[in-house]
C-alpha cells in the first residue's frame, strides 16, 4: 500500500513539474495574463491541491 502511494506521489510531483514548465514557456510567449497562461496555472493548481490532499493536515504551533 506504501508503495502504491509513493508511486502516485512522484507520477504527481512529474506532471506538477510538466506543468510548471509549460506554464512558464506560454507566459514567455504570450505574456502572463493570456487566457492559455491563466487556464494552465488553473491546472496546475488543481495538481498542487491534489499533492497537498496526499498528506494529513498537522497544525503547527
Amino acid at each position: 500500500m506504501r508503495t502504491k502511494t509513493v508511486y502516485k506521489q512522484h507520477l504527481l510531483l512529474k506532471q506538477i513539474n510538466r506543468k510548471k514548465k509549460d506554464m512558464y514557456r506560454k507566459a514567455k510567449q504570450y505574456g502572463y495574463t493570456h487566457t492559455l497562461v491563466v487556464t494552465c496555472s488553473q491546472e496546475l493548481d488543481h495538481l498542487l491541491n491534489q499533492y497537498q490532499g496526499m498528506f494529513p493536515y498537522q497544525e503547527v504551533g
